[in-house]
């Protein structure tokens, strides 16, 4: 039987760890394994250009394959694999012919005489609303109904002359236009942002040519003068009807004409008062 004949003293610094260890909050043992670093072996066939392109398998052996190596005729990755090229792909089956229009079904319809065409239009109308950014702002002026019009017209398969024909020009839309006209654009939806921004511009610098006193001045010194002698081919013309009515208007006499035109000379011409003058 073991007896204790004398008790260890306590020693401070174990108890202030164990009090210090009591107080931490319990820590998860993936905290501890994450700390951890994992030694893996390096594979060069995932890492390297070399196994682009083949088919290679890891081929075990007994001795080291490094030494059968030739730098000079293999590269040093490739040891201890082998290498065989990958087979053709092999050709997609072709599509099964298409149904007859009109003993099929309308889901076979659908499949094949309606989506083949209309979901690239519908592509192609997605990237054109991309690019007049129709998600960024509230209105624009490109309508996909239109767009999918015009495009379907022109890549109809039965029809190749109609790559240059517009939405104005389709014969049907123009049928639809003459009953149900549209509204004119507001210049808003026409105008680029660098068009709107060069008008604004100019609109805004002649505004301020135009508040300049010397300018001001100028311009009501062009009215009045404008005023006063705006009148003056009024008042000539006025004149003249009263002294010679009828001045302005030719009256050539049937005879004198006809003889001038066997005489081969030229035809008489009425000239104004002030011109004979």
């Amino acid at each position: 039987m073991a007896v204790i004949v004398k008790v260890p003293e306590k020693n401070l610094w174990s108890e202030i760890c164990k009090d210090f260890d009591s107080r931490r909050p319990p820590f998860r043992d993936d905290d501890e394994q994450s700390v951890r670093t994992e030694y893996v072996d390096f594979d060069p066939s995932k890492h390297n250009p070399v196994f682009y392109g083949k088919m290679h398998e890891k081929v075990l052996a007994d001795a080291d394959p490094v030494l059968d190596i030739d730098p000079a005729t293999s590269h040093p990755a490739c040891a201890g694999f082998a290498f065989t090229e990958k087979p053709p792909a092999s050709p997609p089956p072709p599509p099964p012919d298409a149904p007859n229009k009109d003993k099929c079904s309308p889901r076979e319809y659908l499949e094949h005489y309606i989506f083949p065409w209309l979901l690239p239009a519908i592509e192609d109308m997605l990237r054109q609303a991309k690019k007049e950014k129709c998600l960024e702002r509230k209105r624009t002026k490109f309508n996909a109904l239109d767009y999918l019009t015009e495009t379907l017209y022109k890549k109809n398969p039965l029809h190749k002359d109609r790559e240059n024909v517009t939405l104005e020009k389709i014969p049907f839309v123009k049928e639809w236009l003459k009953d149900h006209p549209r509204p004119p654009l507001p210049l808003s939806l026409i105008w680029t942002e660098d068009e709107a921004t060069q008008i604004i511009q100019n609109y805004w610098r002649g505004f301020l040519v135009r508040k300049d006193p010397e300018v001001q001045e100028l311009r009501q010194w062009q009215r009045e003068w404008r005023e006063e002698t705006g009148g003056i081919q009024d008042k000539v013309s006025q004149f003249w009807d009263k002294k010679m009515p009828g001045w302005d208007t030719p009256t050539p006499n049937a005879s004198e004409d006809q003889l001038n035109k066997e005489e081969g000379n030229a035809p008489i011409t009425v000239k104004s008062p002030s011109q004979q003058t």
